[in-house]
């Protein structure tokens, strides 16, 4: 089924389910259309009181088939229409995170081509990406356009109406990310109470033995409905289809919002709660060594004594006032407090035959995170062109403490292929007064004008952002003659523009192109390297792009070439050294569609093609190499098929094909995993309740096969894919 977004979409889908009883190929086909008018009918103003110069409130609504949005938001541009957006911008939409029964951020985000994880999302290291083959962390995920709000490790879905993915260098849009990145940025969009009311409870399976149950509740109140509240609350435990591997997830959430005529504010609080054991991590690969094909993916190489707990407590709060029709001013703060402890095995292949030694590593911290945001978004005319122009402020305090000191600790040696007990290494916490880490100051001003004639057939964005990003890491080894001190730092101030350009010769053909430059921070490196906490020097990269996007109403298609230049850091195999070298220029082609091609099918997917090389490195001894972990082609489809209601009413039929090339592990391409790929398959019945209201059963299959194999080479890991994984739901509507 298709949801409501806004009054309008929740009376569609209503009439919809009561009035036709078919979920399948005519209540899609149904919806589909109501999707289009919708747009047409609230793009201005998506609910009461909504201005285009606002974002509080629902998302633009979905495209036709409801898998992505018809708009996704651009940073301090506001919401926009994908076709009239000088960037590649998709976002997925809730309906078809249920419908995927996604529980992870990976999990919707693997949608993109472009889009590959690095890491698991049950692994120690935690939730990790490359987009256009440069990495995104979890830390790097926005919240309501505000960065370091959700979970460092694992950001949750469960409160998250729209998960925005735009591709591509975003520092003028978006701002510093917290530890960088130039290949794309996330966004996540919190979930708002719709017009009518909505209770719903979905429990679930995962195999092997997971159960959990997901409640959604969401009211208004007022006599324009102006007051919304939203809550969402999920509970999952128990084994994974990974031997031994368990999990307790706790998630729960109060999203409440206030739309008036001039004024509109939204409020988040929420809790998460991880407790991982023997969860699987990843591998380094010791020089020299030729990677072996990839073990059965249900075999747990890690030891019943591993464990990794997280707690995250955040909250954000965004406010909009309309000085006029024309004007509105905005500011946005965010908080987030996150403890984790852990003991975690950081295993090394050392033979070809599979072969792996490791130390263990015993670790708790605390991260604090404060981040703001302010602004104006204004309207003019000057002569024959419309301007809508922006001035944004944003900053963000970031802290990372060490209550206990690390502790790296003897190991063992085992086989992947033959996983075998280590005995436990014995330790005893070591109190260290809750010493500093690291410590992150980003702060930056930027002004925006999109510039738009001949009946807004051309629109010209142009702008800046001035950026200081300052950084510290201190010693937290205990015992050291500089514990406490500040052994590295920085503070560069940038100025970095960029201007988009979307020429539209035909009514629904967008012809675009952009150039971004960026001041991006390379972090600190790892604890697992040689110079643990120490903060690298930020970098200034910069994108160049130029694409078509065509319109067909209900089919969207877009088309892309790009390249991205960023200075590399590489954690050095041998010396574990973590240090820039050189830079990575990555040059592709990216081809993407989405929407109903037919009454009751809908798709979205794509193609790209990635040319990553190393360029300028010490000595030019890794010159032309392809840089680890980028894969020359990886394509996505997925797909839903209605069947006839005189074949079977309500059934709807789901599959996704993901295909990722060979990647190489080491920069000078001497380690290297082969391709692989991954078919998905499920259904899905929609019928009424006794209760008369809808009822969705699902049934996914992952990995239908059972493929073994090597998901990433990716940031100096080597990752495991993911088993062959039954997951069925059943989402209750009262």
């Amino acid at each position: 089924m298709r949801d409501h977004f806004g009054a309008q979409w929740h009376s569609s889908l209503r009439t919809a389910v009561l009035g036709t009883l078919v979920s399948g190929a005519v209540g899609h086909a149904a919806i589909a259309q109501e999707t289009v008018t919708l747009d047409l009918l609230e793009v201005e103003g998506l609910g009461n009181g909504r201005k285009p110069t606002g974002v509080v409130g629902p998302p633009p609504p979905p495209y036709a088939g409801g898998l992505v949005g018809s708009g996704t938001r651009v940073g301090v541009l506001g919401n926009g229409s994908v076709f009239d957006t000088p960037f590649s911008a998709t976002g997925y939409t809730d309906t078809l995170i249920r419908d995927q029964q996604s529980q992870s951020l990976l999990d919707v985000v693997t949608n993109d081509p472009s889009v590959r994880a690095i890491s698991s999302a049950t692994g120690a290291a935690g939730e990790q990406l490359f987009i256009r083959g440069f990495p995104v962390y979890a830390a790097d995920i926005a919240f309501d356009g505000l960065y370091g709000i959700v979970d460092n490790r694992r950001p949750a879905i469960y409160n998250v109406e729209r998960v925005e993915v735009l591709k591509g260098a975003s520092a003028l849009v978006n701002g510093i990310a917290p530890i960088g990145g130039i290949g794309g940025s996330i966004n996540l969009i919190p979930k708002r109470a719709y017009d009518e009311p909505l209770t719903r409870i979905t429990p679930f399976f995962i195999s092997q033995s997971q159960l959990g149950t997901a409640v959604d509740v969401g009211r208004r109140y007022g006599t324009a409905k102006e007051w919304g509240v939203r809550v969402n609350g999920v509970y999952r435990a128990g084994g994974s289809p990974i031997d031994r591997e368990r999990l307790e997830v706790g998630f729960a959430s109060v999203g409440a919002d206030y739309r008036g005529e001039q004024v509109r504010v939204s409020v988040d609080l929420g809790y998460q709660s991880n407790d991982y054991r023997q969860n699987r991590s990843f591998l380094t690969v010791a020089p020299g060594i030729r990677i072996p094909r990839a073990p059965d993916l249900t075999l747990n190489q890690n030891q019943p004594y591993e464990f990794q707990r997280t707690q995250t407590k955040f909250g954000a709060v965004r406010a909009e006032y309309d000085v006029n029709a024309d004007t509105t001013i905005y500011a946005a703060f965010g908080a987030r407090s996150t403890r984790e402890s852990a003991l975690a095995d950081f295993q090394t292949l050392t033979t070809s035959s599979g072969d792996i030694a490791g130390l263990f590593a015993r670790q708790q911290y605390v991260g604090e995170v404060r981040t703001a945001e302010t602004g104006v978004r204004t309207r003019f005319i000057t002569g024959p062109v419309a301007h809508r122009a922006t001035l944004s402020a944003t900053g963000y305090w970031g802290t990372t403490n060490y209550p206990k000191a690390v502790q790296f600790l003897p190991g063992g040696t085992s086989n992947i292929y033959d996983p075998s007990p280590i005995a436990a290494p014995p330790y005893a916490d070591i109190n260290i007064g809750n010493a500093r880490g690291s410590l992150t100051l980003n702060r930056s001003i930027a002004l925006t004008d999109t510039l738009s004639s001949l009946d807004e057939r051309v629109l010209l964005t142009v702008g800046g952002r001035f950026q200081q990003i300052g950084a510290k890491g201190y010693d937290s080894t205990p015992g050291s003659p500089t514990f406490g001190e500040a052994t590295s730092s920085y503070d560069k101030v940038a100025w970095t523009p960029a201007v988009g350009l979307i020429v539209k010769p035909l009514e629904h053909l967008s012809v675009y192109g952009n150039y971004i430059e960026g001041l991006l921070s390379t972090g600190a490196a790892p604890i697992t390297a040689s110079n643990a906490n120490q903060a690298l020097p930020p970098t200034i990269a910069d994108q160049k792009e130029v694409g078509v996007k065509y319109d067909f109403g209900v089919v969207g298609v877009s088309a892309a070439l790009f390249e991205i230049n960023q200075p590399n850091a590489f954690q050095d195999p041998t010396t574990r050294n973590f240090a820039l070298n050189g830079l990575q220029r990555n040059r592709g082609i990216e081809l993407s569609l989405f929407g109903e091609m037919a009454p009751g099918l809908r798709l979205i997917g794509g193609v790209a093609f990635t040319d990553g090389r190393l360029v300028r490195t010490e000595g030019g001894i890794f010159d032309g190499k392809v840089a680890p972990g980028v894969p020359a082609t990886t394509a996505n489809l997925y797909g839903e098929y209605d069947l006839p209601p005189w074949l079977a009413l309500g059934l709807t039929l789901t599959g996704r094909l993901i295909h990722t090339s060979s990647q190489f592990y080491d920069q000078g391409n001497l380690q290297r995993i082969p391709d692989w790929t991954r078919f998905d398959a499920g259904l899905r019945h929609t019928f009424l309740g006794s209760w008369g209201k809808p009822v969705t059963l699902r049934a996914t299959v992952e990995n239908v096969f059972g493929t073994n194999y090597w998901a990433s080479t990716g940031n100096g890991f080597l990752t495991f894919g993911n088993p062959r994984t039954y997951l069925v739901s059943a989402q209750m509507d009262f």
